[in-house]
């Protein structure tokens, strides 16, 4: 059963990566193609627990989860976010983070035994430098990226910031979620994809009398 969730999730980040990057050939926003590429990692994460699940977990599966998941996600949403901003230099960092991930997951050593079902745990396979380390702070900087931005730009996209905010906490909870073992993360992968899809293509002003009573709102405030 934890298979077939963490499969569906893999689809449907996918689905909505593609949907972003139908986005991107048509307006050259350089913010669509990282957050379509941080969605494209997510799925790749939710389809090595899927992997890991049901076949058995190795380090095989292992490997490539951390990679996609822990290494690469929230950095390349933060990278998006910077690049919404208008922080140029993004980019160049998009291409530095996908690089030193890539490079560092497909290097380090994993050790210990696994388990045939439940997502490992990273302290248990790694050794704090350099992979968990950088994992943490990729995940850290990248979160707070997306957060500030969502915040700052609160007034101009009051609806999708909010639903980017919500699609990280989704993911964040879902990770949590131990009592559901892989279910659960994968459960948390397609809310926050979900999310965060349905926040990256909202549209940048609320129409009509919704504009009108926010901004009274935050006046007021």
């Amino acid at each position: 059963m934890d298979a077939l969730v963490a499969f569906a999730a893999a689809l449907l980040a996918l689905r909505l990566a593609g949907n972003l990057a139908r986005r991107w050939r048509r307006t050259r926003r350089p913010e669509l193609a990282c957050w379509a590429w941080s969605l494209a990692a997510y799925a790749v994460a939710a389809a090595a627990i899927a992997w890991g699940e049901a076949a058995g977990w190795d380090a095989r599966a292992f490997r490539v989860y951390y990679a996609a998941g822990a290494l690469l996600t929230a950095p390349l949403l933060g990278c998006g976010s910077l690049l919404l901003a208008g922080v140029g230099r993004a980019k160049a960092t998009a291409l530095l983070v996908v690089g030193l991930g890539v490079g560092v997951a497909l290097s380090m050593p994993v050790h210990g035994g696994f388990a045939a079902h439940g997502i490992p745990a990273a302290q248990d396979q790694l050794a704090f430098l350099p992979a968990r380390l950088l994992a943490i702070l990729a995940n850290a900087l990248g979160t707070l990226a997306v957060v500030a931005v969502a915040l700052r730009t609160l007034r101009a996209r009051p609806a999708g910031n909010v639903l980017i905010i919500l699609g990280v906490a989704a993911a964040a909870t879902g990770s949590g979620l131990a009592g559901l073992g892989a279910a659960g993360t994968a459960l948390g992968i397609a809310a926050g994809a979900a999310l965060l899809y349905a926040g990256f293509v909202a549209p940048r002003s609320l129409p009509g009398s919704l504009r009108k009573t926010a901004a009274t709102v935050f006046t007021r405030s």
